[in-house]
């Protein structure tokens, strides 16, 4: 089967799961929510080292102490079952999904002696912004991604949206109904999809699925990624006050390259988007952030009707 043809058959999968999975007789579930917004994923691959830029999650190796992970990233491919974290908070009018894409590794291809650039864990993700309208699943007007120490602003075609203090970066592309981005090789950096090829021509695209695969190699065209709740028990929000995960809030521990350098959602942070937005917001304050990115908003409430980071 052609890489368009398996693509459009994952895609064909999921959008049929998701509408079994949800009617408009009730109220969609925070993971069925996830799950119908999941973005399809173009991760890049460095051909030096195709599976340190596979996806997972943090504990891939059975167990949560984050100053292993780099060692571990490689003992077994088979544990590097694609996934991504999400989590949804909400008001009166809309949705804010958060997606989490983890690393075990930010890496380089030469050893980086001096620890400057590379780090044990990385996560880097993006925030949409869903509208109840009545519809099951409400309708999506932007998404913030997470590229290091910057946020992207991207709007589909039809969104009310516009700039606000932060300019927009682009229209975001839509795959069906699902966003599409893309994720840098070894930094990780996440973005919109740009609708271009991989650099180099390599590349894995993770399809949202019930199930998390494990890429075939370096170049992939689908593979499915299971959807992880951060609010789950014992999961990743659970393990926040702990010592044997975390180096402080938000902060996972890692002691190779630059030590202890990688963050959650909660940690993230927008070098230079204002004092009035701190370290965290995207996730804990989503409507107060998305109110300051994005003018022409329509009906916005900023009152949570239920928010569990705080």
């Amino acid at each position: 089967m052609s890489p368009a043809r398996k693509i459009a058959a994952s895609l064909f999968a999921a959008a049929t799961l998701s509408a079994f999975l949800t009617t408009p007789a009730h109220a969609a579930t925070d993971a069925e929510l996830a799950f119908h917004w999941a973005p399809v994923h173009y991760q890049d691959t460095d051909s030096s080292d195709y599976d340190a830029d596979y996806l997972s999650s943090v504990d891939f190796d059975g167990e949560w102490n984050a100053l292993n992970n780099w060692e571990s990233q490689d003992d077994s491919l088979a544990r590097l079952t694609g996934a991504a974290y999400y989590s949804v908070v909400e008001t009166s009018t809309h949705w804010f999904v958060v997606y989490s894409f983890y690393h075990p590794r930010d890496w380089e291809d030469s050893p980086d002696p001096l620890g400057l650039t590379t780090h044990e864990n990385d996560m880097e993700g993006m925030l949409a912004t869903v509208r109840k309208d009545g519809s099951a699943y409400g309708k999506l007007e932007a998404v913030v991604t997470v590229a290091h120490s910057d946020f992207y602003s991207y709007v589909p075609a039809g969104s009310t949206f516009t700039s606000g203090r932060e300019g927009t970066d682009g229209t975001l592309r839509l795959n069906g109904t699902r966003p599409t981005t893309r994720q840098e090789a070894k930094g990780h950096g996440l973005y919109a999809w740009n609708g271009a090829e991989f650099p180099g021509g390599d590349g894995v695209v993770y399809v949202p699925s019930t199930t998390g695969e494990v890429p075939s190699g370096g170049n992939d065209r689908s593979v499915g990624y299971r959807l992880v709740d951060t609010f789950a028990a014992g999961g990743l929000w659970a393990q926040r006050n702990s010592s044997t995960t975390f180096a402080s809030w938000g902060t996972f521990r890692g002691d190779n390259g630059k030590d202890n350098a990688a963050n959650t959602a909660w940690g993230w942070d927008d070098a230079n988007d204002g004092n009035d937005l701190p370290r965290g917001m995207l996730a804990t304050d989503p409507a107060y952030l998305v109110s300051v990115y994005f003018a022409n908003r329509g009906t916005f409430s900023l009152t949570y009707t239920r928010n569990t980071y705080r």
